[in-house]
């Protein structure tokens, strides 16, 4: 079982990723260079954290055009896992692998802190260990997190049950003050129609060891471990 790490010039968390996969996980991970060409026969690529390309023009637009995202674009369209999380969620709707969009955050500013996240669908690749409706506590840090789509888009996405993941309180409440950026229906994270990739704003590698306070973002990572060896198994 294989994980690659995308970078892209101007990521930020590739080695947080990276840690978790291999440090905490005990997982095979290779880091995937932004020109290089192939994803290294991985079982799940990861779209890290960060600024890449400075996010100049806008989040993820550049990055969208690297050697690197036509193997990952094959690579999800054969049925392999993707994984974008916060910029690489950017890249990811960039990339049309995700409808919408990502806008400047509600007010105009760069947040980071913690949010409480609803877990929407569990039938998923990297949400199978979770609990419907469980609410876990995982860190933020964007200014363009304001998730968008026009509303047929939504209404799709909504009735396809792709939201995998939206802001609430602690009791697991929706109101505005518990939404951080103005993300429409408060989605925090949406899969894609296949299943196969996933784009999650919230930070969960800064989430998966108790000396960070919270634990609940390593799930996702064992989620995708727990259904890649499910796969194997069952072509037996």
């Amino acid at each position: 079982m294989r994980f690659a790490v995308v970078v892209f010039p101007g990521s930020n968390c590739d080695h947080d990723c990276y840690h978790v996969l291999s440090k905490v996980l005990g997982l095979e991970t290779v880091y995937v260079w932004h020109q290089e060409t192939d994803v290294r026969e991985a079982d799940c690529v990861i779209l890290p954290g960060g600024f890449s390309y400075g996010d100049y023009l806008r989040a993820g637009a550049i990055a969208r055009f690297s050697p690197v995202m036509q193997a990952v674009w094959k690579f999800a369209e054969k049925g392999g896992l993707v994984l974008g999380i916060c910029n690489g969620f950017q890249v990811l709707t960039e990339s049309r692998l995700l409808p919408g969009a990502l806008l400047p955050n509600l007010g105009g500013r760069f947040i980071c802190q913690d949010v409480y996240l609803r877990v929407e669908n569990t039938n998923t690749p990297f949400t199978n260990l979770f609990s419907q409706g469980e609410v876990i506590k995982i860190p933020i840090a964007h200014q363009e997190g304001n998730y968008f789509a026009q509303p047929q888009v939504i209404k799709k996405i909504q009735a396809e049950k792709q939201v995998t993941f939206r802001y609430c309180g602690p009791g697991g409440e929706m109101n505005a003050g518990t939404n951080p950026n103005g993300s429409l229906d408060a989605i925090a994270g949406i899969i894609s129609e296949r299943g196969n990739v996933l784009g999650l704003m919230p930070h969960p590698e800064r989430a998966s060891e108790e000396v960070l306070g919270s634990v609940g973002g390593k799930r996702v990572f064992q989620s995708v471990v727990k259904w890649l060896e499910e796969q194997k198994h069952g072509s037996r």
